[in-house]
């Protein structure tokens, strides 16, 4: 089969992983795009969690533990 006939065709493509790289790397399509990164926008929490309140989960987690 003709590479242009197994790049239009996806079940082609799952049977060859090779053409799929190929066809990923010749592809204009991909070669246009633009990339962009993207950064979350929540942050974790640095710790805010009371001693107190630590403490108590650690000592669920060991009597769970044992």
């Amino acid at each position: 089969m003709e590479f242009e006939q197994i790049a239009r065709n996806p079940f082609a493509l799952m049977m060859d992983p090779q053409a799929v790289l190929y066809a990923m790397e010749h592809s204009d399509s991909l070669a246009r795009l633009r990339g962009q990164v993207f950064h979350p926008l929540d942050k974790p929490l640095a710790s805010s969690v009371a001693d107190d309140v630590a403490a108590y989960d650690r000592r669920v987690d060991r009597d769970l533990n044992d």
